[in-house]
This record gives C-alpha cells, sequence and structure tokens, in this order.
C-alpha cells in the first residue's frame, strides 16, 4: 500500500492529536528568568501556577495517552519510538515499554515502497505537514486487519528542542471490507457473477505492463499473452423466444463450462493465469497471462468450442449452441490493450464470416488486407474529387484482319500510400460502399471525351469505338440513361461508338428498372454487351428478349486453346466456345475473345468464327497516346 499525504509541506506543524508541551516550557512561563513582564501578565490572568501544577497536568495528559484506545505511539526525528501506549503494545503484541527504541517504520511497515517511506521522512524531517496511510497488518491473534496510519508533527517548546511526532493506527478493516465488497459488485457481473468487462480490462493492463517477475528459483517465462474472444452464435433467438430468465440461465451455464475449460487448461500447462471474463451481452473472453504459445491456446479453444456444443439442461428445457472463437496470441513485449482487442475482435469476425462455430487464429496477412480494405473504403470517394484515377486502354482487334476495331477503358487508381491499383482491388469496395456510381460516371465521361478526341485528331481513320464496364448498381442508384445521353451530349460521340459491358449475373437477372434502362440505352443507339459470358448463370432464353448486341467469351475458354504450356488444348472448351459463337450469330450477335494470350489461341478462334478478339497478344492496357499510335498504324480498309 503506498502513502497518501495531506495538507501543505511545512517545516512544523501543530495537530489536534499532538501531546502537550514539555514541563520545560511550562516551568519557563513561571519562573523569575522569564522577566518581570511576563510575571505580570501571569498575574493578570490569575494564571500563576507551581511546578507541582504543571507536573500533575503532565501526568494526566501522559494517564490519557497510555490509557487511550487508539493506538499511539510518540516517535523522534530519527524514527525511534520514545513512548507508545497500551493500546498500541496490544495490537502489535508487545508490551509498550519493549517497543521503545526500535523504528517505528518497522512496526507498521513504513518502508514498504518508496513513496510511503519518502512521505513519512519528509514529516520527519519538518517537510511535510502530515502523512496518512494504510496498512495490512498482522493482528497477535493470527488474523489480517487493514490499519489506517497517520503521522503529524507535536508542538515543540522551543527551537532548540528535539522534533518529535505522533503516530496513530486506527483499525479500519470494517471500511476496507466494505470497500472490497462494493469493488467486487463494481468488478463483477451480475448474471454470471465472472469478472466484468472493467475488471477484465485491468488485469489486461496490468499483465502488458508489468510482466511477472522471475527469478531462478521459479519457472521459465514465456513473455506471452493469449486471448480467445468469443461470442455465442444465435443467443438473441433464445432471449426472443424464451425469455431473459433462461437466456440468464444460458450465459451461467456458460461461464461454469468455460470456468472449467480454463482450469483443465492450467493443469495441461502451468504456469500463467487464465482470466474468464464476461464482457457484455453474449461475449467472453479467457486471458492466458505467459502463454505457452498458440498450439496451446488453439488446444484451449477447441476445448471450449466442443464443452459449449454440448447440450444445456435448464429448467426442463435442453438448449444447444454453439460459439464462434477469436483466438489471438503474441508476445507481451510491444502489444498495447487496445491492439490486442482489435485484432481480437477482427478475428471473431472472421470466425463468424466463415461459417460459425469454429475458432479463427489471427492472421496478419488477412489482417494487413482488412487495413488495406478499409484505408481504400476511407478514402475512395475523395480520391474521385482529387483525381487520382486514369483511365487506360486495351484494344479489341478484329480476329480477321487484325485490324483495332475499338477499345476498352480500365481504371487505374493511382493511390498515394499503395501505388497504381488495378481495378480488381477497388471496384468491388466501391460497389459495396455505392461510391462506383460517382466513379463510375467519371469513367464514363473521360472515356467518351477520349474516343472522341481520337476521332477529332484522326478524321481520315474509321472511328474506334469505345467499351465502358457498368457495375449493376450503376443501374438501379442512379438514372443511367440520363447519365449516357447528357454524356454523349456534352463530348459529341455518337451513340453507335459507345459500348456498355454488364456481367452476365447482373444483365441475366434483369427486370423491371433495370430492363428498362438496358432497352432504352439500346433504343438509343448504345451497344449492350455481356462481359465473362458463360460463367454465371447461362440463362440463354434470356438472350431472345434481351437489347444485347455483344457477347465477350470469358478467358477462362480461351486459355483452354494453348499448345505452348505443356498441355494439350481442352476439346470441350473449343467445342463449347464452338456453340456459344454460332448460337450467337443465329441471334444477330457479335462474340469477343477475351485473354488471347498466343498466335494458335487466335488462329484457332478465328476458324471458329470469332469476330473480335482483346488480351496481350495485341497489346496491354496501354495509356492514351499508344493508341493514337495504333490508329495511325492501321491497315488501309477497302
Amino acid at each position: 500500500m503506498s502513502g497518501t499525504s495531506e495538507g501543505p509541506r511545512a517545516p512544523t506543524g501543530t495537530s489536534p492529536g499532538a501531546l502537550p508541551s514539555t514541563v520545560t516550557e511550562r516551568h519557563r512561563m513561571s519562573s523569575p528568568e522569564t522577566g518581570r513582564g511576563a510575571a505580570e501578565t501571569a498575574d493578570r490572568s490569575g494564571a500563576d501556577r507551581s511546578a507541582a501544577d504543571v507536573a500533575a497536568e503532565l501526568r494526566d495528559h501522559r494517564a490519557a495517552f497510555n490509557a487511550a484506545t487508539l493506538p499511539m505511539a510518540v516517535v523522534d526525528g530519527r524514527g525511534r519510538v520514545l513512548r507508545a501506549n497500551d493500546a498500541l503494545g496490544g495490537l502489535l503484541g508487545a508490551p509498550p515499554a519493549a517497543l521503545v527504541e526500535r523504528q517505528a517504520s518497522e512496526l507498521v511497515d513504513l518502508a514498504a515502497d518508496d513513496r510511503t517511506w519518502q512521505a513519512y521522512r519528509e514529516v520527519l524531517h519538518g517537510l511535510r505537514s502530515r502523512f496518512r496511510c494504510t496498512r495490512r497488518l498482522k493482528h497477535p491473534d493470527g488474523r489480517s486487519l487493514w490499519a489506517e496510519v497517520s503521522v503529524v508533527p507535536m508542538t515543540a517548546a522551543s527551537a532548540a528542542e528535539p522534533r518529535r511526532v505522533l503516530l496513530s493506527v486506527a483499525d479500519v478493516s470494517d471500511r476496507r471490507e466494505l470497500q472490497d465488497r462494493l469493488r467486487h459488485l463494481q468488478m463483477h457481473d451480475p448474471v454470471t457473477r465472472l469478472p466484468n468487462r472493467t475488471l477484465f480490462f485491468e488485469r489486461l493492463s496490468a499483465a502488458l505492463e508489468c510482466p511477472p517477475y522471475q527469478d531462478d528459483s521459479m519457472p521459465a517465462r514465456h513473455g506471452r499473452i493469449g486471448l480467445c474472444y468469443l461470442d455465442l452464435d444465435g443467443f438473441q433467438a433464445v432471449n426472443d423466444t424464451l425469455g431473459h430468465r433462461v437466456g440468464d440461465r444460458l450465459l451461467a451455464a456458460v461461464a461454469g463450462r468455460l470456468g472449467d475449460c480454463a482450469e483443465q487448461d492450467a493443469t495441461r500447462n502451468p504456469g500463467g493465469s487464465r482470466l474468464v471474463a464476461r464482457l457484455g451481452g453474449d461475449e467472453f473472453a479467457i486471458l492466458v497471462e505467459d502463454s505457452a504459445g498458440t498450439q496451446a491456446l488453439t488446444e484451449l479453444a477447441r476445448a471450449v468450442l466442443a464443452a459449449l456444443q454440448m447440450p444445456f439442461d435448464l429448467a426442463g428445457r435442453r438448449l444447444s449452441v454453439s460459439a464462434s472463437i477469436g483466438v489471438v496470441e503474441r508476445p507481451v513485449a510491444g502489444t498495447s490493450p487496445t491492439g490486442l482487442m482489435q485484432a481480437a475482435d477482427t478475428t471473431l469476425y472472421w470466425a463468424k464470416a466463415d461459417g460459425k462455430a469454429r475458432w479463427t487464429l489471427f492472421d496478419p496477412e488477412r489482417n494487413a488486407h482488412r487495413m488495406t480494405r478499409q484505408a481504400l473504403s476511407s478514402t475512395l470517394r475523395p480520391a474521385v474529387e482529387r483525381g487520382e484515377f486514369t483511365l487506360e486502354y486495351q484494344p479489341l482487334v478484329g480476329m480477321a484482319d487484325g485490324v483495332v476495331r475499338g477499345v476498352e477503358a480500365l481504371v487505374r487508381w493511382n493511390h498515394p500510400q499503395f501505388g497504381t491499383l488495378a481495378p480488381n482491388r477497388f471496384v468491388q469496395i466501391a460497389e459495396e460502399d455505392g461510391s462506383i456510381v460517382q466513379l463510375g460516371r467519371w469513367v464514363l465521361g473521360t472515356a467518351c471525351r477520349q474516343a472522341r478526341r481520337w476521332q477529332l485528331d484522326h478524321p481520315d481513320e474509321p472511328a474506334l469505338f469505345i467499351s465502358v464496364n457498368v457495375a449493376v448498381r450503376q443501374v438501379w442508384d442512379s438514372d443511367l440513361v440520363a447519365d449516357v445521353a447528357r454524356i454523349l451530349a456534352e463530348t459529341g460521340l455518337a451513340p453507335g461508338l459507345l459500348q456498355l459491358e454488364l456481367t452476365e449475373s447482373a444483365v441475366m437477372g434483369s427486370a423491371g428498372r433495370p430492363l428498362r434502362a438496358l432497352q432504352a440505352l439500346s433504343d438509343m443507339g448504345v451497344r449492350i454487351a455481356i462481359d465473362d459470358f458463360g460463367t454465371g448463370y447461362s440463362n440463354l432464353a434470356y438472350l431472345s428478349r434481351l437489347p444485347v448486341s455483344v457477347l465477350k467469351l470469358d478467358g477462362a475458354f480461351v486459355r483452354g486453346f494453348r499448345y505452348d504450356d505443356g498441355t494439350h488444348p481442352s476439346p470441350a472448351d473449343e467445342t463449347i466456345v464452338e456453340a456459344m459463337v454460332q448460337l450467337a450469330h443465329r441471334l444477330g450477335l457479335t462474340v469477343t475473345a477475351e485473354c488471347v494470350e498466343t498466335a494458335g489461341q487466335a488462329e484457332r478462334l478465328r476458324r471458329i468464327g470469332c469476330d473480335t478478339g482483346q488480351g496481350w497478344l495485341y497489346s496491354r492496357a496501354v495509356a492514351p497516346e499508344r493508341i493514337a499510335d495504333l490508329i495511325t498504324a492501321r491497315p488501309a480498309r477497302d
């Protein structure tokens, strides 16, 4: 226990608990040496007393001191006991005379910590007006008691008289016991009787700030900490259907099983302590101080999972529940309570996302990916306004003559932290948070302006069409038809030179508003293409009623045409592609093959009847200037 000082520091002071002045002072006031003025003053006040009276008064005060029920001692400036009363002797189990000349600090344990010792010495030296602390002492009958120790200076008769202090000891065990009971109520959950969130974080902070002391006689410490953070799957349904009383009984039963698992784990892996806590609702935690490693912690998680999967019998009801557990294990050094809990919360989320009723171990790489997603999500909308996005263009080439017919616009994010990012790094995030509408509108406008610029810069060359990817959310959450009409009007690009690509899964399920939007765009003259055809629903019945102009075959089919990777082409892929091309042509659609990488693939696709191809064989996605070079290099067409 550390001492708590009270009041300002001062060289000397007078306390209500101080003893009376010495005989010397009393005698000085009545002796002839004090002068006639003093004698005359005494006469006027009627306080002329004899030395015998002073001595009698002093005896009375000493008698009161000895008879007092409050344990007390007079201590000199060097900390030695000058006098002790009977109450102090009874408290310490020794005659008062045996306490004289002993160090008071040893009697009541004032040297246990540096802060208390320093404050006590300051009172002895007159640098502090008073001092008070709480100490746990051993009573002669064997019981422990909490004592409040107070030290105050006593009044000195003269500057030459040695400095003394009065030490008193009050038994505050009842008050301390009440405080402990109140603290226990504040720090424990009333339903499960487990430590609550406050106590859990108190213990966690202490474990991370103050590693356990170790000496040669103790087993080796690992310097690691482990945490199993869990919640019950579907607990809310129990509360909603059976009521909170049954829910509370279930929580208490779960707490009991968690405690058993922690005790068994301590037997298997002795060393650090385990703390089982209820953090709120149906969330629990098992903190393992001085963890033996990841394997030991995952064994605990498995045991908890198995224990909770066993049915619970509660007041005639049999309930079955499961739990999802996030497991985090790491060195104490460099770990903060906030960092550990964030990792545990993330890992618990993974366990639930992966299917519940399981434990999941924290994965730094997976977490880094999650953090990257969060960083991208939080900065995606402002990035459009800051102009961090650019477009690159990949040629769409006629399979029969090798002439560039059009280009597909592919967006890139020049991120200030992560560098240049391809669409697969951020488009899904944009679709999830809705920023794809703003981004898609920017891509559409930029691509159409660029297509028109090429047309104006090369008036003698056939105009290239521009193909732009459109997310299904753009169709639902914005007026895509109005956006396209406005952009075409602003740029002067002919509707027939714009191709909008939607994924197969988005187009095949179109009905209502999306279908009306696609039809309006088609009526406007805009071409509609189905991207990645063959990997989604492949419901051919939709092709007869959707305003589709182009099918883009997924690259997975084209890759099956390779010879140069040591494998034979897939006959099935070739048959499927040939059938899709023939079907598309009979429906009046053109076909584009994606991911064309070799001349052999291109030749086989040309023989099958594909109209255009796209891939690294022709060109990667490049800057607009490179497309301008391709336009001027195209062979003349009849």
